[in-house]
């Protein structure tokens, strides 16, 4: 089972496993405060695509798209992903502040189709 949370958002036992899927940690937030148990940067989207996309509204399909593409290429990394939510719950963390748009709902949403 697969849930997303805003890194910053307070760590809960409830999380289970806590994977951060962005490439950049976050900014102000130390690593014992952040409760990361692995940090996956080569599923998030290339630096490329982050730059391009900057978080603006009007490039959100277009950047689903692109990313879906991306990870067409990190198969070993997905299976990762998958392995580590079969038999337990993990929490998939990032950093943007818009909470509707990110990585991490492209990302939930092919995890939930496996």
């Amino acid at each position: 089972m697969f849930e997303i949370k805003r890194v910053y958002e307070e760590p809960a036992k409830r999380d289970g496993t806590r994977v951060l899927i962005d490439r950049l940690w976050p900014r102000g937030l130390k690593k014992e405060d952040a409760a990361v148990d692995y940090w996956m940067k080569e599923i998030a989207p290339s630096d490329t695509l982050r730059k391009w996309f900057g978080h603006k509204e009007e490039r959100w399909q277009e950047f689903k798209s692109r990313y879906l593409k991306e990870l067409k290429e990190k198969n070993e990394f997905l299976q990762q992903l998958i392995d580590l939510g079969k038999n337990k719950k993990v929490t998939l963390l990032y950093a943007a502040k818009d909470e509707e748009r990110n990585n991490a709902h492209v990302l939930l949403d092919i995890l939930n189709k496996e």
